[in-house]
């Protein structure tokens, strides 16, 4: 039983991390986001190193809605962190093929 609540109570922690994310984002604290991201990352390989317990049927449900909730939460954060992504892509693509081009035909064309 002591594996099983440990597990469930990693996936609280997710949780608990996921719904900071989503917080960090709508503020766009690009850098808090981005330490809870690893914070998750490190649990997330907690869990797949632990391998799937055979779970009750309660905690198993209560699994489902944890992982449910996580990616409801991870939708958010794609919904705010993806619009800064294209700008930034389109920012670096940019500047990209301007240093193409002045390598090309020289800095002055």
């Amino acid at each position: 039983m002591l594996l099983m609540t440990s597990q469930i109570a990693l996936y609280q922690e997710m949780g608990i991390l996921s719904a900071r994310m989503v917080d960090a984002a709508r503020a766009q604290d690009w850098e808090t986001l981005i330490a809870l991201e690893h914070s998750v990352a490190e649990l997330r390989d907690t869990l797949s190193k632990n391998g799937d317990n055979d779970l009750s049927g309660t905690d198993l449900e209560h699994k489902s809605r944890l992982i449910q909730q996580i990616l409801e939460d991870d939708a958010e954060v794609r919904r705010h962190t993806e619009p800064w992504m294209e700008h930034m892509r389109k920012f670096l693509g940019s500047g990209a093929k301007q240093r193409q081009v002045e390598r090309a035909y020289g800095a002055s064309f």
